[in-house]
């Protein structure tokens, strides 16, 4: 289960701290998924960080699977990042030099356990990329390096998927694609899943669906 309560965040300003997130509360159970919308500079990329354990909030409580990543010492902050948290960035950010199929094992680089060459595998054929395995990313069309990133994403069953604008650069056609493939891999894992997206189209393809204004979180389900 992933839980927020009152979660604020502020930042230093010549002015005085700028309160960017003021008192967020969320609650998502495995399975779920939800869909996060709001303008530029609303705090979106705030928000994933901290859910990304990327950045700890100024205040209020966040936990994961009933653990709370801020009062983890430094090397196992990265270690629970790493195994409980996949993130899927507009950009794949995949490595040029590394093969499909390498690019899919770097999560694994660091962890223990696992037949993870075999998962990789499995994983790269439910994406339908398993004839481009040995291929590089300057092979690859736009569309095949982000069903690259979903599957490096997914390599290591993390309890939390974090979506950042996963179909930004993409056309409408291939975006469709993509989302499909995202929330049948959702699905099949039972991730907790959150999409943060200016996409209306990619927003409306889960049921929880909240905006997030002036630094507060409006759960717009219930108003649909």
């Amino acid at each position: 289960m992933l839980q927020v309560q009152g979660l604020t965040k502020e930042f230093p300003s010549p002015a005085g701290p700028l309160q960017v997130l003021k008192g967020l509360s969320l609650t998502l159970e495995p399975g779920q998924a939800a869909s996060i919308m709001g303008p530029s500079g609303s705090g979106k990329s705030t928000l994933l960080s901290i859910l990304g354990a990327l950045d700890a909030p100024t205040s209020g409580s966040y936990t994961l699977g009933g653990e709370n990543p801020y009062t983890l010492p430094a090397g196992q902050l990265a270690a629970f990042r790493n195994r409980k948290i996949g993130f899927i960035f507009q950009d794949h950010c995949l490595l040029p030099q590394c093969t499909v199929l390498e690019n899919v094992l770097i999560p694994t680089l660091v962890a223990s356990g696992g037949d993870f060459i075999q998962h990789a595998n499995e994983l790269l054929e439910q994406v339908g990329l398993s004839a481009r395995a040995e291929h590089l990313p300057s092979q690859l069309s736009g569309g095949e390096k982000q069903r690259v990133a979903i599957a490096r994403a997914l390599i290591l069953k993390p309890q939390l998927l974090l979506c950042d604008e996963p179909t930004g650069n993409l056309d409408r056609r291939t975006a469709d694609s993509i989302t499909g493939i995202l929330l049948d891999q959702h699905a099949r894992q039972r991730t907790i899943l959150i999409l943060v997206t200016h996409s209306e189209r990619l927003a409306e393809n889960v049921r929880l669906r909240f905006e997030l204004l002036d630094g507060r979180l409006v759960d717009k389900t219930a108003a649909e």
